[in-house]
């Protein structure tokens, strides 16, 4: 009867030891780069997106919308008529583009909306629904090329974390948008750390910026990391077939 028990308690001791290790295994890969049983989750999801990508860019523009489109004059009138159609038919959790960043390695599908689902696949668009207090302002962000502010936000340790050196991000680097109309490029002035509730960060400026934000500092929600770009550069469709021209 004692050495069953005894047998019973060494495996029972064995079992929790293993636990503790895989728990402390958890942490500190979280701790060194990122959590990673979602990231697991992220990239099945980050490779769905990267598929429905590739069908959008398939079927947008339209060669009819194209026309339209490239009847105007202006270039950045072009590009706006290709960025308000492309919002008409954007939906929450669906892919828009790829963002690439240069300086932390990044090159990702972002998609539609910043709610829980959706930054589960990947860097989230903000859009006027994304916030209550966004749309109580009556202001909200803007798809790339429709001379507004564009918001995208990223998680830092979890799914994928597509943003967590976003702090390395410095003035002068490029962040660009492959969007499936056009490809912009930003360049980076500053950086902001502010509170949760600063929607005021993705308020119009009369020109177009783009702002990036993610949790602040890691582990913790306390705060919001924000990098903010000025549009520097615009190729008319994302595949870099027509000549770039500064905006």
């Amino acid at each position: 009867m004692i050495g069953g028990v005894n047998r019973v308690l060494r495996i029972l001791s064995t079992a929790l030891i293993t636990a503790g290790l895989v728990v402390l295994a958890d942490v500190g890969l979280t701790v060194a780069w990122k959590e990673p049983l979602s990231s697991i989750y992220g990239s099945l999801q980050q490779g769905k997106a990267e598929d429905e990508l590739t069908e959008l860019e398939d079927r947008f523009p339209s060669d009819e919308l194209l026309r339209r489109a490239l009847s105007e004059d202006e270039l950045s009138e072009r590009v706006r008529v290709l960025a308000d159609a492309f919002e008409q038919q954007s939906r929450r959790g669906e892919p828009i583009g790829r963002i690439v960043i240069p300086r932390i390695d990044l090159d990702v599908v972002a998609v539609e909306g910043t709610d829980t689902a959706s930054l589960q696949k990947g860097p989230g668009h903000y859009t006027l629904a994304s916030s209550q207090a966004l749309e109580d302002q009556g202001d909200g962000s803007a798809f790339p090329g429709q001379g507004q502010t564009v918001g995208i936000a990223g998680h830092r340790t979890t799914y994928l974390a597509p943003f967590r050196r976003i702090d390395d991000i410095e003035p002068g680097d490029e962040v660009i948008l492959r969007m499936p109309y056009a490809t912009f490029t930003y360049t980076v002035e500053e950086h902001e750390i502010v509170d949760p509730g600063a929607v005021e960060i993705v308020k119009n400026v009369g020109y177009e910026r783009l702002v990036l934000t993610a949790c602040h500092p890691l582990y913790s929600a306390a705060q919001r990391y924000a990098q903010f770009a000025k549009l520097t550069e615009v190729s008319l469709l994302a595949q870099g077939d027509r000549p770039s021209q500064d905006p």
